[in-house]
């Protein structure tokens, strides 16, 4: 099976972003997560948050720094795999990544260092002020990059010049095209649902350990109001990002729903294979005219089918009919598992049902695998194109040979798995620590000294006191 160099630096590029979009899905949540905690330390004074803000922000402080580091090497591919994409959109584009360094990024770097050192050294509301802010740069660096990632799927507020560039002509609406109030929304919530499973299953985790454990409980519960309140309002805009997709990309809905034909009262496919060669779903379990209920909010509304478009222009259904089904049925299970938190909180059993506390630990990675198939689902959904309907995936490649794209792909390929193989298990180790478990530095009493470090002598008292040996 021979592959072209478009097909590996678009592997290669799949490959890096899936696992830089792990990092900041989770730092975004975790953030705002020890803002609320530190928040609640000062507002109360109850000792469970500040020993719940010291355990996270360990954690947060390494996964933000394999955020980091796993970002930057993606940039590197938009000159060695990317040329033609980063020369003709860089105008449009370069600002726009600039924008997130300058604001983001320098408002992260600028109080993170106080954040992760500065608790005993400056005061608690500067303190928190530090947070706060890191919370709101992870915030700002996700709008810059979704909004870098909107204007690709759905371009606006541009001019292309005679050298075949992009120029920016609005940068209202460049920053804020029409499907990036839907994907920011979306993916923000994604991120603070994949923060409170992960913060959830470990609560859990300690719980079934010992249910005695206060810090456990907090973590628990904290992570099932948010599943509670959360996942409905993730569902409804993820029917709202639906909808502006259908405007904007039809293709990308029926190859979602995996709609080769066209039709008027369309079904729901709840399950199928779709065969590309074919141009048909095999093996089909459907619900009549649920699919135009949905998507047109009629039950006689038409809906799409990828032969209303060119074949050449088709994506890859068989890819984003799957990935689409699993970020909707993980959707439906945090829900799931919100209405059953919902319902042992009632009876005071939330803190006291294993059964339970083994379902939200199987959870605790699910926000990740929802996270990974709906960016599938949407980048698999623009192709054939890099920016959707005017620059094809086919013409943005640098021209570089497969056998290049190949040999980096492979050495991406084993230091990943080694470099985020061990921090991914460092964190899973902290994780598996109990709250408030490990003391912080030296103990009250005499500070502790190296081996063979031996006390300066002490000063004795002469019998002239105004001399001293």
């Amino acid at each position: 099976m021979e592959f072209s160099a478009v097909d590996l630096a678009r592997f290669q590029f799949a490959f890096t972003v899936s696992f830089h979009i792990i990092f900041p899905s989770f730092t975004i949540g975790l953030a705002s997560y020890l803002m609320v905690l530190e928040g609640l330390w000062l507002t109360t004074r109850r000792a469970i948050y500040l020993t719940l803000f010291k355990y996270w922000l360990k954690i947060f402080a390494v996964a933000f720094g394999m955020g980091v580091v796993s970002g930057i090497v993606m940039t590197y591919q938009f000159g060695t795999n990317w040329s033609v994409f980063s020369d003709k959109t860089g105008p449009v584009l370069g600002p726009l990544m600039g924008y997130e360094v300058l604001s983001a990024f320098f408002l992260e770097a600028g109080f993170l260092g106080i954040m992760l050192f500065g608790l005993n050294r400056v005061g608690p509301r500067l303190h928190f002020m530090a947070t706060a802010m890191v919370a709101i740069g992870t915030a700002m660096s996700g709008f810059w990059i979704l909004s870098v990632n909107s204007w690709m799927h759905t371009p606006a507020g541009y001019a292309i010049n005679e050298a075949g560039q992009f120029v920016p002509e609005n940068w209202f609406e460049i920053v804020f095209n029409p499907s990036f109030p839907y994907r920011f929304v979306h993916m923000m919530l994604a991120a603070y649902l994949t923060t409170a499973f992960v913060v959830g299953a470990v609560g859990a985790w300690h719980l079934l350990k010992d249910r005695a454990n206060e810090g456990a409980k907090v973590m628990l519960s904290m992570a099932m109001w948010m599943a509670v309140l959360v996942t409905p309002v993730q569902i409804v805009a993820g029917d709202m990002h639906g909808l502006n997709t259908l405007e904007h990309q039809p293709a990308k809905i029926a190859a979602m729903e995996g709609h080769f034909d066209g039709e008027t009262g369309a079904p729901l496919i709840l399950f199928g294979i779709p065969d590309m060669a074919a141009a048909e779903t095999r093996y089909k379990i459907e619900v009549p005219k649920l699919g135009s209920l949905i998507l047109t909010h009629s039950l006689d509304g038409r809906v799409p089918g990828l032969k209303d478009f060119p074949r050449e222009d088709w994506p890859n259904a068989t890819i984003v009919f799957f990935s689409f089904r699993i970020m909707v049925g993980i959707g439906f299970l945090m829900l799931a598992i919100g209405l059953w938190s919902l319902y042992l909180r009632r009876r005071g059993r939330l803190a006291d049902t294993p059964v339970f506390h083994r379902a939200v630990v199987a959870m605790g990675p699910t926000g990740f695998i929802a996270v990974l198939a709906g960016w599938i689902t949407t980048e698999v959904g623009r192709q054939p194109y890099t920016v959707y309907g005017l620059l094809r995936t086919s013409d943005s490649i640098s021209p570089v040979d497969a056998p290049a794209v190949a040999t980096s792909l492979a050495v991406f390929i084993v230091v990943y798995f080694i470099v985020f193989g061990i921090g991914t298990g460092y964190l899973l180790r902290s994780m598996a620590k109990t709250p408030g478990g490990d003391a912080e530095g030296p103990e009250a009493g005499e500070p502790t000294r190296a081996a063979g470090v031996t006390p300066a002598p002490a000063y004795v008292a002469d019998v002239n006191p105004n001399r001293r040996r």
